[in-house]
């Protein structure tokens, strides 16, 4: 796993063997990263990455020019692997990774995300509660853009929040806006 553009392009991104966590393809990152520079200016952007694994999405929207991103995980390994990553890269002070439960997380944060991924496990239950809990409060900035990767037999165009959706195979990512009046 490496990163594929930007400041630190070609650099490696430390993971383990783990099967507890599934990182997002190679494929997957570069199609959505691709639909992402045509949306959004990375430029010194505010990231929370959830479910975060290695870290892969998240310091690849840091090789692109984010300012700061907040890690979220529960397993130990994938917590020392984005510390381990932070530290070759040089950017400790621009992550923070916090070792807990993703709802708990959003629950307490009074951050404000530009831009937000999400990679739960396929099987999770709550998927409806975390994207309100995200798009649907100012969690989630004006612009902001929240992706949420799961199975392709899932669908959330019924979302007040649901802006497209992109199949991989068997995966979907889907992306979601934050809901804010327009008058």
């Amino acid at each position: 796993m490496q990163i594929i553009a930007g400041t630190y392009r070609g650099r490696k991104i430390k993971s383990t063997s783990s099967r507890d966590i599934r990182p997002c393809s190679s494929r997957v990152k570069k199609s959505l990263f691709d639909t992402l520079e045509n949306r959004i200016d990375f430029e010194g952007i505010v990231v929370l990455d959830l479910f975060a694994g290695f870290g892969n999405m998240g310091f690849e929207a840091l090789s692109r020019g984010a300012g700061f991103v907040y890690f979220v995980d529960r397993h130990t390994e994938a917590l020392n692997s984005m510390q381990e990553t932070a530290r070759q890269l040089g950017v400790l002070d621009q992550v923070n990774i916090a070792r807990s439960d993703v709802q708990a997380f959003v629950d307490r944060t009074s951050e404000r995300f530009d831009l937000v991924f999400c990679d739960p496990p396929y099987t999770w239950p709550d998927y409806d509660i975390l994207i309100e809990r995200i798009a649907g409060t100012s969690l989630l900035a004006d612009d902001g853009l929240l992706l949420v990767e799961h199975s392709a037999t899932l669908c959330f165009h019924a979302s007040p929040h649901y802006l497209m959706h992109k199949d991989y195979g068997m995966t979907r990512v889907t992306f979601f806006k934050h809901q804010h009046d327009s008058t």
